[in-house]
């Protein structure tokens, strides 16, 4: 079989100038996602903590490295198989049985699993916290005004001997705090514990306090300076472990439910059970 002289032609121009991509792609890099990441760490690290921004600085700088390394001084490409090769004949497989796509986890715990299991671990949090300042502080009452500081500017400019006693407007400012913050908490572990279905407690009581602890960590001196000059960090992680074991044995205790990703749509809608109504 003959060649078309045109094409011939065309062939030859395009080898004796540099045409762009011809024959390659620009290499894939995820180097600029780093650079992106540590970018984003370095402005949090100026409203959290010189660690965080530390981070930031390394990771964008990695990342930089690696992005000018596929680009300088030549573009790194990859090749792209000749128009002249020809291609493996595609693989031939049986045919599968039609099956509805199913999203994980089928099944889920339900939101009232996610308030007890806060409320059951914030009791079991704030036994450990109490237990800081009977030992600690001598007396029952620091951590609970400690934790008011969240709300209340009165509390910062409180002297030690404040904080060590009783006052109804901050317990009842704590109460609150730490109740609504237990079943928010406890909500966002019913939904997530699903999805790592083999080790819920380990989840719940090892990963997910370390994760939030770093977090308060770098930000507590913003959200509550009172409370960064007496925390202790010890106990602190230790009442976050309480509440994340406890929280996740109750949660995973209870019986799960399936979601609607199997029923049809007019079962999603109701209109077989207004059909049912109407009979």
């Amino acid at each position: 079989m003959s060649r078309d002289p045109m094409q011939s032609q065309v062939e030859k121009q395009l080898s004796q100038h540099e045409v762009p991509y011809l024959r390659g792609v620009p290499e894939a890099t995820g180097a600029p996602m780093i650079s992106a990441f540590g970018l984003t760490l370095l402005f949090m690290g100026l409203i959290t903590s010189r660690a965080v921004m530390a981070v930031g600085i390394i990771c964008m700088v990695v990342g930089l490295i690696g992005w000018i390394k596929v680009v300088f001084p030549n573009e790194a490409l990859e090749e792209l198989p000749s128009g002249s090769e020809i291609p493996d004949p595609a693989p031939q497989f049986a045919a599968r049985p039609e099956v509805a796509r199913v999203s994980l986890p089928e099944h889920i715990h339900p939101y009232g699993a996610g308030v007890w299991g806060g409320l059951i671990g914030g009791i079991s949090m704030a036994v450990v916290a109490v237990a800081w300042g009977l030992i600690k502080e001598k007396s029952l009452w620091m951590p609970i005004n400690l934790l008011a500081g969240v709300f209340l500017p009165s509390v910062e400019a409180a002297n030690v001997d404040a904080l060590k006693v009783f006052h109804m407007d901050w317990f009842l400012i704590a109460l609150m705090i730490h109740v609504v913050g237990c079943m928010i908490v406890g909500l966002i572990y019913a939904i997530t514990l699903p999805i790592a279905p083999r080790r819920p407690i380990l989840f719940g009581g090892i990963v997910a306090p370390i994760l939030w602890t770093g977090v308060l960590y770098g930000s507590i001196g913003i959200i509550n300076p009172k409370l960064e000059a007496f925390v202790s960090w010890p106990w602190f992680v230790a009442s976050q472990f309480a509440f994340g074991v406890t929280c996740g044995f109750v949660i995973s205790r209870w019986t799960k439910i399936p979601t609607m990703q199997k029923w049809s749509m007019q079962e999603r809608f109701g209109f077989e059970a207004n059909k049912e109504v109407k009979k």
